[in-house]
C-alpha cells in the first residue's frame, strides 16, 4: 500500500460570493458576442476549452471581462448551476 502525497485527495474549495460576479460578467459577454453576431454559447465553449482570448470579441469591453475571470472558478459555478446544486 502506497503511503505518499498521490494518495491523499486534496480538497479544492472556492467562495460562494463570487458566482453573482461571475454571473454578470458572463451576461456581459454573451450580451456583446450577440451583438456582433456570434453563436455566444460557441464562443465562450472555445474559451474555455482553449483559454484563447480572442474566442471573444472586444465588444463592450468583453474580452477584458472574461479574462477577470478564473477559468477553474468558472468551470465550478457552470457545473453547479447545470447540475442545480
Amino acid at each position: 500500500m502506497r503511503n505518499d502525497a498521490t494518495d491523499k485527495t486534496i480538497v479544492f474549495s472556492i467562495p460562494d460570493n463570487r458566482d453573482e460576479s461571475v454571473k454578470a460578467i458572463l451576461t456581459t459577454v454573451y450580451n456583446a458576442l450577440r451583438e456582433k453576431g456570434y453563436n455566444p454559447i460557441n464562443q465562450i465553449v472555445g474559451y474555455i476549452l482553449s483559454e484563447d482570448p480572442t474566442y471573444i470579441t472586444t465588444h463592450n469591453n468583453a474580452r477584458s471581462l472574461i479574462r477577470r475571470i478564473d477559468r477553474d472558478d468558472l468551470l465550478e459555478i457552470l457545473l453547479k448551476n447545470y447540475l442545480n446544486l
